[in-house]
């Protein structure tokens, strides 16, 4: 098992029975405290246009809104790919290598210019201390390396599947396991 830091991807084992976080991609953003992280594959139907209108212009396709987790889903966190190293960056919040953390009330001009993706989600993923450590070690939770066109793919559909399949060993046949493994 990978140490869980910011950057890493939580992949949903079958065994995550949640609805949720099944068949869920989580990228980690903070383990200060607990754990805090964004799901990457559940977009919603809301355009980013209508709640966060000068925001629209520079969010990565598909433009809605994505449903980052159960908690604060009325409130919104954003994750950008900067497009150089400047980590102090007004409005932006480093998470790892050249992703951050975007303030939504900073001036879009601000900071439109250096930003090579944007993603908002509505909500998070949070784990208080020691929580989500339990919940990999009963097995809810793969923790595997994440990339930069994770959180930026146009189609999330296949990014559970996608994430597992690139994996050595053994992990990279769970890509293909049924959902309901009693139908094979």
């Amino acid at each position: 098992m990978s140490e869980v830091r910011p950057g890493m991807l939580l992949v949903a084992t079958p065994e995550l029975l949640d609805p949720n976080f099944a068949e869920t991609v989580v990228l980690v953003l903070d383990t200060t405290e607990g754990a805090l992280g964004v799901v990457l594959n559940r977009p919603t139907g809301l355009p980013v246009s209508e709640v966060l209108g000068p925001w629209a212009e520079v969010v990565a396709e598909p433009d809605v809104l994505f449903q980052g987790g159960p908690v604060e889903t009325n409130g919104a966190l954003a994750v950008a790919l900067r497009g150089d190293d400047d980590e102090d960056a007004p409005g932006l919040r480093a998470v790892v290598d050249r992703l951050a953390l975007v303030d939504l009330d900073a001036p879009v001009e601000l900071l439109a210019a250096d930003l090579l993706g944007l993603r908002i989600f509505a909500g998070y993923a949070g784990w208080g201390a020691g929580q989500l450590d339990r919940e990999i070690e009963e097995g809810s939770w793969y923790v595997l390396p994440g990339e930069a066109s994770d959180v930026f793919r146009a189609d999330t559909s296949t990014l559970w599947r996608d994430v597992l399949r690139r994996q050595p060993g053994d992990l990279a046949w769970h890509a293909t396991r049924p959902a309901d493994p009693g139908m094979n």
